[in-house]
């Protein structure tokens, strides 16, 4: 598949996670980003088809890239991932546009129905 993914979170482990479950399943065209700002950088010259981002991340936030991107771009695809008791940003993402969050620890089953969901 073609679609273009940005993945985002400052942990490198949790990128290598997803990004394997996503190959797995036929999705190659994977982006990296490490924090916020990169992401938002990221976004407005790669132009991805879907944004897989956490919430908790130093330099920019995830909410906080999420706003920037939506600025730039209202139909961007945004899912948001969260440890657990972060529920009020979780609510907060979704009223500002994210289609959808995942809760960490990542079941690939989980990852893999957001993702198909979202860009087939």
């Amino acid at each position: 598949m073609d679609k273009k993914i940005l993945l985002v979170d400052d942990a490198a482990f949790m990128r290598m996670l997803i990004k394997n479950t996503l190959v797995q399943n036929g999705y190659n065209n994977i982006l990296e980003a490490a924090d916020g700002e990169i992401a938002v950088s990221m976004y407005e010259s790669e132009k991805p088809d879907l944004v897989v981002m956490d919430i908790t991340m130093p330099n920019k936030t995830g909410i906080d890239a999420l706003k920037d991107i939506k600025a730039f771009d209202p139909n961007a695809k945004i899912v948001m991932c969260s440890a657990m008791g972060q529920e009020a940003m979780v609510v907060e993402a979704i009223k500002l546009g994210a289609l959808d969050f995942i809760v960490k620890p990542f079941k690939p089953d989980r990852i893999l129905q957001t993702v198909s969901k979202i860009i087939g």
